[in-house]
């Protein structure tokens, strides 16, 4: 088996049942298969830690986490799981969402949470089909999933 992971691999779960410490369960959510070039961002804020102890050198501490799952879909109304992104945002609910490197079922492991959709962009180029730029970020339930496999 390769030691590496194609992107076209990855899954990205959606689903409007809403992950919490109590009701975690991935079975709920649906692979979203419209879309391509998914980002998961990760990134830690930064607090300055810099002493004179520090011989001269800047020292910093990792402090909170931030995420963003940035993505693109085809324009595709009536498509459940595009419906689900597109309301979000009109809407201003949260959404779960999972953007795994495989099968939650089969060992995936990425991003999961409950997301708020703070972008959703539409391009019209005149040789392709409409396409929709997703920016999601964490609203509540953030946590990085590791799946056992089965």
């Amino acid at each position: 088996m390769p030691n590496f992971v194609l992107g076209m691999n990855g899954k990205l779960y959606v689903s409007t049942t809403l992950f919490t410490d109590y009701t975690f369960d991935m079975t709920s959510s649906d692979v979203m298969g419209n879309v391509r070039n998914v980002n998961t961002n990760l990134e830690k804020g930064e607090a300055d830690i810099t002493t004179r102890d520090n011989d001269g050198w800047a020292a910093t501490a990792g402090t909170l986490k931030r995420a963003t799952l940035e993505f693109e879909t085809v324009w595709k109304p009536g498509d459940a799981k595009f419906e689900i992104l597109k309301d979000a945002y009109l809407d201003g609910d949260e959404v779960a969402a999972s953007a795994l490197d495989g099968a939650y079922d089969a060992g995936g492991e990425g991003l999961t949470g409950n997301f708020v959709v703070t972008n959703f962009s539409r391009g019209e180029e005149l040789e392709n089909a409409m396409i929709v730029s997703v920016t999601m970020k964490p609203s509540s339930f953030t946590q990085w999933y590791e799946g056992s496999g089965s």
